[in-house]
């Protein structure tokens, strides 16, 4: 049986640096990721018009409040009766669009902002086009956007100068092979890293799916630019856009040289499967097929790149139901602010200091649903910066789930990232060879703390946070 429980060992902090500021160190990038522009362009709908019938405010309000938790579901339900009702109503139709944009329908997000010239419809409409993949008609509506002085957008002024540059390219055209492997290395927790080429630079990328586009350490390129991305031996996706962000301190922080950071806008189009215990990570050509014995993760997209999705914690009521952010750029397994924790049941009184770090909290929450998985006693931190990243997204979110759970599985995204598909025990754990637990990374950089062995197999664990996370129920 593929092991769960090293999960509550790549949850231990190993030093300072390693443990909240990680977390902080991306989310810093939000501004960069597409996930949210100025007030005026942040909310999804402004407030009650005098026109809108009773009916038609019954259900913008509910669409409204469930757009805000993350039931998309529910908030698409309840907007279509809204547009039924009220089917000129500009709210309404920037509500509806938002939604479309979260479910990757960008074909409806931009019939929905057709002739809309409010900030927030211009935001909506100019990543439906970027994400569609119309680099000049993206173009033409973020410059126009960008024109407002009450909109602050930095990643709309990016994506604009990478516009105006990408006159005849077809963004993330893949070549080479149709599907290609690179080996993971373990160099500092859970933290997926990727060796890869960028126009032909080998280096490292780290998977950021709480990131929208790819980045790229600003030591080495200034300005947003398109370049290539080789992954494994030989699938080659040209005409990528990346913007640029300082990323010294996350390679610190990681005692690792990472040069990019590989989004979601990115991972959509390579179809990949990363699996941190086999050491792999698979990109494709093609859409995959869904594996037999995974469990289904439906995934939204706040502004067309916050990565999350709706969960269950303690049980699966309507009292405990959660949504979180996929953050694959913290190491730690879950971070729940003082609402999420309630829904788990437990006081934030009783969470403990975190070893070297006693300003952070920790604990155990009772059991997290991903799927159809229940996992039981999964190693988690108060998370005080979910506060502003709730303001940064417009939402009401209760954690983030991070590199330390899904390293846990094997995880797929399909359907051009609708879905995450995830697998446990595909393959047993590998794990690193004494010699490199010994001297360090293989890339030379300062040895990193051992790793976790799998259950069954040799060698020493680190302290746990939590007790041991037993395997799914089934």
């Amino acid at each position: 049986m593929r092991a769960l429980a090293a999960l509550k060992d790549r949850s231990q902090p190993r030093s300072k640096p390693v443990s909240r500021s990680v977390f902080l160190q991306v989310a810093s990038i939000v501004a960069l990721a597409g996930v949210c522009v100025a007030a005026t362009a942040c909310s999804p709908a402004a407030s009650p018009q005098p026109a809108r019938s009773p009916v038609a405010q019954k259900w913008f309000d509910r669409a409204q409040a469930a757009y805000r938790t993350v039931d998309v579901e529910d908030a698409q339900d309840a907007v279509a009766e809204a547009l039924r009702a009220a089917p000129d109503d500009p709210d309404v139709k920037l509500l509806a669009a938002n939604l479309a944009l979260a479910r990757l329908d960008f074909e409806e997000a931009k019939r929905l902002t057709g002739g809309l010239t409010d900030p927030r419809a211009l935001s909506v409409r100019g990543r439906a086009l970027w994400y569609a993949g119309d680099v000049r008609n993206a173009g033409i509506v973020l410059e126009t956007l960008l024109r407002d002085p009450e909109v602050h957008d930095p990643w709309a002024k990016a994506i604009s100068k990478l516009a105006n540059l990408g006159a005849g390219r077809t963004p993330y055209r893949a070549s080479g092979n149709i599907v290609a492997v690179a080996e993971m290395p373990h160099v500092r927790g859970a933290a997926l890293i990727v060796p890869v080429e960028v126009d032909g630079d080998q280096g490292l990328a780290l998977v950021a799916t709480g990131t929208a586009e790819v980045v790229l350490d600003s030591a080495v390129r200034k300005e947003p630019s398109w370049v290539s991305i080789r992954i494994g031996d030989g699938v080659e996706f040209g005409d990528v856009p990346a913007v640029t962000q300082d990323l010294s301190g996350l390679s610190r922080q990681l005692s690792a040289p990472i040069k990019a950071l590989l989004g979601v806008n990115f991972l959509r189009h390579a179809n990949p499967t990363f699996d941190y215990e086999a050491h792999q990570f698979v990109v494709r050509r093609f859409l995959p097929p869904r594996p037999p014995t995974a469990t289904d993760v439906p995934i939204f997209y706040i502004r067309g790149g916050g990565m999350v999705m709706r969960s269950a914690l303690k049980s699966d009521n309507a009292a405990s139901h959660a949504s979180l952010m996929i953050d694959s750029s913290m190491l730690f397994p879950l971070t729940l602010d003082e609402e999420g924790w309630r829904k788990a049941g437990v006081s934030t009184a009783r969470l403990t200091p975190v070893p070297e770090e006693p300003s952070l909290k920790q604990g155990t929450v009772p059991l997290l649903r991903v799927g159809q998985f229940d996992l039981p006693q999964v190693a988690g931190v108060l998370g005080k910066e979910i506060a502003t990243l709730e303001t940064s997204l417009g939402l009401d979110i209760d954690g983030v789930v991070g590199a330390g759970l899904l390293a846990g599985f094997r995880v797929t995204l399909g359907d051009a990232g609708r879905v995450m598909w995830i697998e446990e025990e595909v393959v047993a754990d590998t794990g690193p060879t004494p010699t490199e637990a010994a001297s360090g990374a293989p890339d030379g950089s300062p040895a990193p703390p051992a790793q976790p062995t799998a259950p069954g197999a040799t060698g020493s664990a680190l302290p746990s946070i939590a007790p041991p996370i037993a395997p799914p129920a089934r």
